[in-house]
């Protein structure tokens, strides 16, 4: 039976501690996935989010709920998951860019707003990002059109640079992201 990566959202399994041992708190799909109908195959979640003062262990409140603001203040943390369906999929005439935008909003609070609609994909967010290609490939195209095409297991650091994801191929990327929340000097 195959799966189809469509439709699979993250598994997520968080450990605490309970009486002094080491247990499992949580495990279940992340719980703000979101499978975007406006691009089919284009699946966003935030995995986990930490405040700036992290203490452990870790209490049984979920911090990556739905609504969560996905751009991290200052020394917060998210770790996300995205799907990328391929760039062909905002192509067809049916796709309707005012239609994405309302989802997005709704689902990536604080990123959403950030993409530039006469530059469509560019953003800056005020963050230092680690970003790991689990799955495919995609392109990073940076603010002067300078690209670099990212495979399975490529890591790109972002430095708070105006950018956008690129997939160009023919099947999904999905990516990894650790945004570490920054000042802007």
């Amino acid at each position: 039976m195959s799966i189809d990566i469509s439709t699979r959202v993250p598994r997520r399994v968080v450990t605490g501690i309970r009486d002094g041992k080491s247990v499992f708190i949580s495990d279940d799909t992340v719980p703000n996935a979101h499978l975007h109908q406006s691009v089919p195959g284009f699946m966003t979640s935030v995995c986990w989010a930490t405040p700036s003062q992290l203490s452990l262990p870790l209490d049984r409140t979920d911090p990556a709920l739905p609504g969560i603001c996905i751009t991290p203040a200052p020394g917060e943390t998210r770790l996300m998951v995205v799907r990328f369906p391929p760039d062909s999929a905002m192509a067809g005439p049916s796709f309707d860019p005012v239609t994405a935008d309302a989802e997005q909003r709704r689902h990536l609070p604080g990123l959403a707003e950030l993409f530039e609609s006469e530059a469509p994909g560019m953003h800056t967010t005020d963050t230092v990002d680690y970003d790991i290609v689990l799955e495919g490939e995609i392109w990073l195209e940076l603010d002067d059109g300078a690209e670099v095409h990212l495979r399975q297991g490529d890591i790109a650091i972002q430095g708070g640079t105006r950018h956008a994801w690129r997939n160009k191929g023919t099947s999904p990327a999905t990516m990894a992201f650790i945004l570490i929340g920054a000042t802007r000097s």
